[in-house]
């Protein structure tokens, strides 16, 4: 039940913790070649409705005017899925959500691993990791004019437990908090006492219980799927009313269109004040506790449309847009006037090719025999890993698809967080060594009969598509026996576990800043990808549990460098190159710049942390 995942074409299609995170590039104006949508040309998902940009309003889409010092103007090509933060679980959403309602904790400045105090003023660890205590901010008023308490708090969580559907990202606060990601219906020994004794107030102190340390807790309580909604409004409108009586009804609640959804209120610097399908509309709060924000209306605008995103930026009409790639950034947008382009933006993503080491019953292995398919086997031989992931050519794909803007990966880990270890070589291009590996798979099977492999990709997907074609070349070179058959698919077909691809993409980005979201994802025999990629390895399962269950800094660096170089030894992945990002943003609009980007963000910065010179 935990996904969140880019599979084969992004994290913008549905899939992800839970069920779907669904990933858009909505930093807006900070664009990655690697897209979370896996396409070259396209950043995120278009509006089912086929909404263009004609149909959006004001005068950023009439191109009449500038949008002024008072006025932000956000264009990006997807719809909003949810205004419900228990049930949040993309980017698109996300961005919204963050400057609407706030969490206990957030990132201390451009940090992803140090934490400051947002509706919490202080916190205290008890029990070796056990119990955390949180002191709350007073004074602080939702956006209908109910003050914040902790009772709030309470329910938020309990809410958020209670529910935890499948398109969300309670999982991992259940994780926590429970000792299970699932809810009580696909897990009975969950009970109302197991949830109130897990969260509750004491006074208006907000009191945790964990069943075990959990070194990755504050930062799941950083992520705005956990922002603190106002539990009187929630109540009046229609949402659960928290009560033990009633909780079992509201186990695995689809929030997408919720009362909460549709009618929002938070404590955040921003208060919704209209919406319709193609545009949002917010208003500065002037309750807000921490002082009324400088710009003082958001307007975000549905504009599926690339060219006219792109235009209404070089107007001046739009403030920030989603750009669908680096090329058009290169060739269109960098050097016109009025523009900044920034590069360096940190992608917090990892990616790569999986190799099936489970095929039985597939239906992509064509004879399931030597020469015109693979046999179920042919993946669970290190020597024939070894030889795709020698056969990539790591430098032709950074230039074709990110035109030299990428950087080579040794483990499915961002470098920027804890545990990623610059020492260990990334795999390297070299047909010679993919040759001898081949040979040696298989006690020459292999090489002796030849093969058929099926390489999936998500239909429209170019950079994938650019990636299977290199790996395609390179293989069918080592032997004229050799064939990697490059299938373009539908997304359900791909996610379908039935069919169980030979060879897929697959990747992921953070729901909190700990590395144990990754590597427990990635590589643990229970974690998300590993059991659809075969993977079952015990030694590094016993590393990823020791160091999902410790505090201690330098003993997760060294279990999480060993599980890198065994991965590595093993080619348990062919590990792609990860684009840096760019940042584009008008001179008129101040404090967006690379320098204060903090990646863990929805959107990279908050709105009330920007402002206009006109």
């Amino acid at each position: 039940m935990k996904k969140s995942a880019i599979l084969l074409t992004t994290l913008a299609m549905t899939l992800a913790a839970c069920s779907t995170k669904t990933e858009t590039t909505t930093s807006s104006t900070t664009t990655s070649a690697a897209t979370s949508t896996d396409t070259a040309s396209t950043t995120s998902t278009t509006d089912a409705s086929g909404t263009t940009a004609a149909s959006t309003s004001g005068a950023a889409a009439s191109g009449t005017g500038k949008t002024g010092k008072d006025t932000m103007v956000i264009q990006e090509s997807s719809d909003i899925p949810t205004m419900d933060p228990g049930t949040s679980y993309d980017t698109a959403s996300g961005e919204m959500l963050e400057n609407m309602y706030e969490t206990l904790l957030t990132f201390k400045g451009t940090s992803i691993n140090q934490f400051e105090g947002l509706l919490a003023t202080d916190w205290k660890e008890e029990d070796g990791g056990k119990r955390y205590r949180f002191t709350l901010r007073p004074d602080v008023k939702f956006h209908t004019g109910n003050p914040f308490k902790c009772a709030d708090a309470e329910y938020t969580f309990r809410r958020n437990l209670v529910t935890n559907g499948s398109e969300s990202g309670n999982w991992f606060l259940s994780e926590s908090l429970l000792g299970t990601g699932s809810n009580a219906n696909d897990d009975k020994s969950i009970t109302w006492d197991k949830i109130s004794n897990a969260v509750k107030c004491d006074g208006e102190t907000l009191v945790f219980t964990l069943p075990k340390v959990d070194p990755a807790f504050l930062s799941k309580l950083a992520y705005t799927g956990q922002a603190i909604v106002d539990s009187k409004h929630a109540k009046e409108i229609g949402e659960w009313d928290g009560t033990e009586k009633t909780w079992k009804d509201a186990v695995g609640a689809d929030l997408k269109k919720s009362a909460l959804a549709k009618d929002p209120s938070g404590t955040g610097p921003y208060k919704l004040v209209s919406a319709d399908a193609n545009t949002m509309t917010f208003k500065a709060f002037d309750g807000y506790w921490g002082g009324e924000a400088p710009i003082k209306n958001v307007v975000r605008q549905l504009v599926p449309e690339e060219s006219s995103r792109v235009q209404a930026f070089l107007n001046g009409d739009a403030d920030r847009v989603e750009f669908p790639s680096r090329e058009v950034i290169d060739t269109q947008v960098k050097g016109q006037p009025g523009v900044t382009v920034e590069e360096g933006v940190p992608a917090l993503s990892a990616y790569a090719f999986l190799m099936n080491q489970n095929l039985e019953g597939s239906t992509n292995i064509g004879s399931g025999k030597w020469g015109d398919g693979v046999p179920t086997n042919f993946f669970q031989d290190a020597n024939m890993r070894k030889c795709f992931v020698e056969a990539f050519d790591y430098d032709q794909y950074i230039e074709q698809v990110y035109m030299g803007h990428a950087k080579k990966r040794n483990f499915m880990l961002p470098p920027e967080f804890l545990g990623y270890d610059e020492s260990i070589e990334p795999a390297k291009f070299d047909l010679k060594a993919a040759a001898d590996d081949c040979k040696a798979a298989h006690g020459g099977a292999a090489w002796e009969n030849g093969f058929t492999v099926n390489a999936a990709y998500h239909e429209g997907g170019k950079s994938m598509q650019t990636a299977l074609e290199i790996l395609k070349q390179n293989i069918e070179s080592l032997n004229p026996k050799f064939k990697v058959n490059v299938v373009p698919k539908q997304w359900s077909e791909i996610i379908d576990q039935k069919n169980k691809e030979v060879v897929v993409y697959g990747g992921w980005s953070p729901d909190y800043a700990d590395p144990d979201n990754f590597v427990h994802t990635m590589y643990h025999s229970k974690g998300y990808y590993a059991p659809r990629d075969g993977i079952n390895d015990a030694e590094i399962d016993k590393w990823i549990d020791e160091a999902r269950s410790t505090t201690d800094v330098e003993k997760r660096k060294g279990l999480y460098k060993q599980i890198a170089q065994k991965a590595m030894d093993q080619s348990y992945f062919i590990l792609l190159p990860v684009p840096e990002g760019q940042n584009v943003y008008r001179d008129n609009l101040q404090g967006k710049t690379v320098a204060t980007t903090n990646p863990m963000l929805a959107g990279g910065w908050l709105w009330k942390n920007l402002s206009k010179t006109q």
